[in-house]
């Protein structure tokens, strides 16, 4: 894991050569990303805020995720992602948003939807919101939810050019 903390200053590096605030919107991190961040001094001036959305009520009332893409989709999908990531540039003073849904184990894990399953959207303000679906290895809850950590800074790295 040693490689996340370094991604981490690297988001905050990115986001500060832009001038702009980020925020996460996390279902199955259940809030590591943030606390990554907020972890490296400074973070403040990058860092406004960190929605952990881990029940769909959440999802709909702090970031206004449509009860119907939910019943549609369900809260692990690209559509919920997205409206994640959009919810939470909505509900809040950052220009990027990094969003995380998926299914961490070691239950919960379906034919359709097995645990490892996880959805990524990555929302800029001013761009399209860029939504990624990835299957890790089921090497347990931690394997799955630090993998989902690190993509999800190497996506918002990207965003950031």
């Amino acid at each position: 894991m040693s490689v996340v903390p370094e991604l981490a200053q690297d988001f905050l590096d990115a986001c500060k050569r832009k001038g702009i605030l980020a925020t996460t919107a996390e279902s199955c991190t259940g809030g590591q990303i943030i606390a990554l961040l907020t972890d490296i001094p400074g973070a403040s001036k990058m860092v406004d805020c960190g929605f952990v959305t881990y029940s769909n009520d959440a999802k709909q009332t702090m970031l206004g995720v449509s009860p119907a893409t939910l019943d549609a989709h369900g809260a692990v999908s690209a559509q919920t992602a997205r409206e994640m990531a959009e919810g939470a540039l909505a509900n809040s003073k950052a220009n990027i948003a990094l969003a995380v849904t998926g299914i961490a184990g070691p239950d919960g894990g379906t034919e359709e939807k097995p645990v490892g399953l996880v959805f990524f959207a990555v929302a800029v303000k001013g761009q399209p919101t860029r939504v990624e679906k990835r299957e890790f290895e089921d090497n347990g809850r931690d394997h799955i939810r630090n993998e989902t950590v690190r993509t999800a800074l190497v996506m918002g790295i990207s965003a950031l050019g």
